[in-house]
């Protein structure tokens, strides 16, 4: 039975759950928002939070945990710096989840998690950010047309010369 067993696993083993959401809170860290699949989102959040959390107290031992546990200290710095003092009035809730639909490729539901002290995005920025991940494929030409092409091509720089 699972009872009161919380962490989500996404799949992976513990040293490169670890890692992943390291790499995703330093990212957030630096960024402000990012743009991540659901399901990670979600596993970012706590983190990102207890992280809060701890750089709010900023003495020298929450500097050395949050260090140990995002190994950047370019991060850490920014966190304790710029982050933890724009939520030093709020009692909790420093993210906000905001879902953005399937990825083209894999259908994965997609979300962007951002620091709540940040503006929000609107609809239309959201579906902008949404867009910027899908490339529009490019038409393909026929091997014949390029072919082709690269005749014609060759002669103009040989008229050139």
């Amino acid at each position: 039975m699972r009872h009161r067993r919380n962490t989500t696993k996404l799949k992976r083993n513990t040293a490169h759950r670890k890692s992943l959401l390291a790499n995703l809170a330093c990212s957030l860290i630096e960024h402000g928002r990012i743009r991540t699949t659901f399901g990670k989102a979600k596993a970012l959040r706590p983190v990102a939070e207890k992280l809060v959390t701890q750089a709010k107290r900023n003495d020298l031992h929450s500097r050395r945990l949050a260090i140990a546990f995002l190994r950047q200290k370019s991060a850490v710095t920014k966190l304790f710096d710029e982050v933890a003092p724009n939520a030093a009035d709020r009692p909790g809730g420093y993210c906000r989840i905001t879902k953005l639909g399937q990825r083209m490729t894999d259908a994965a539901p997609m979300a962007i998690i951002e620091w709540v002290d940040l503006p929000a995005l609107d609809a239309d920025e959201i579906e902008e950010v949404a867009a910027e991940e899908t490339p529009e494929p490019e038409a393909k030409k026929p091997a014949k047309k390029k072919a082709a092409e690269k005749k014609e091509e060759e002669p103009v720089a040989a008229d050139a010369e």
